[in-house]
């Protein structure tokens, strides 16, 4: 049996794809800076912080780092009501990628902070500076630059696994594909074209992300 392959029929249901993609865009837009925003927290902890603090954030990196995104994202949203803690599908969603990036983008960027030249603390603190001041206007941007291209990847396959969110009933692109499968019976077709959309979205935010960093680092870090 030879399978006719026709897309002409997906045209209406563009505003169902487009919808995807905008939620797709939104949860990855909140996640990416809210969770390299936790993430930086965390390296610092891990690398500067108070030794109490340490031994806490290693345990949160561990526990997310070494669990399924899908089970972090069910626990969230399906588990916290057991205790009270009620979210819609959205707000599950993006806690879910803040904190698993968090976790990741804390490794990453604490790489870039242990890469850091002895000297630069050391002038911190000649200038009275607290660890913390040191970390804030002379580690965390050279920092950030050595591992720029590595968080960069990370942002991506974050947004890439964000299709999981559909599970818990977030119209993201996954979501919109879904359904559309489901009212045509046209599964090649629906997916293969959620497929391009992806590719395309990963290629653009790589590329986007590329940009952000000429223009946070213009100049190169030297050794």
């Amino acid at each position: 049996m030879r399978y006719h392959f026709d897309f002409g029929w997906l045209a209406e249901y563009y505003p169902t794809l487009i919808k995807g993609v905008l939620v797709t865009v939104e949860l990855t837009l909140i996640g990416a800076v809210l969770g390299i925003i936790l993430g930086i927290a965390c390296a610092w902890a891990r690398a500067l912080g108070p030794s109490w603090l340490k031994p806490l954030v290693a345990a949160y990196v561990e526990l997310i780092r070494n669990t399924p995104f899908l089970i972090q994202l069910f626990f969230i949203f399906f588990g916290l009501p057991g205790i009270g803690v009620q979210m819609n599908e959205m707000t599950a969603a993006n806690l879910a990628m803040i904190i698993n990036l968090g976790a990741y983008s804390c490794e990453i960027i604490r790489a870039g902070i242990q890469a850091t030249p002895r000297g630069q603390f050391e002038a911190g603190a000649s200038l009275a500076m607290t660890r913390f001041e040191t970390f804030r206007h002379v580690v965390l941007v050279p920092s950030l630059q050595r591992i720029w291209p590595a968080l960069s990847s990370q942002v991506v396959i974050v947004m890439l696994g964000s299709s999981v969110v559909s599970q818990i009933a977030a119209e993201d692109l996954t979501f919109a594909a879904n359904f559309i499968q489901s009212r045509s019976f046209r599964a090649f077709e629906a997916y293969f074209v959620s497929t391009a959309i992806y590719l395309a979205l990963a290629v653009l935010l790589r590329q986007a992300l590329a940009v952000v960093g000429k223009l946070i680092f213009p100049r190169r870090v030297r050794q």
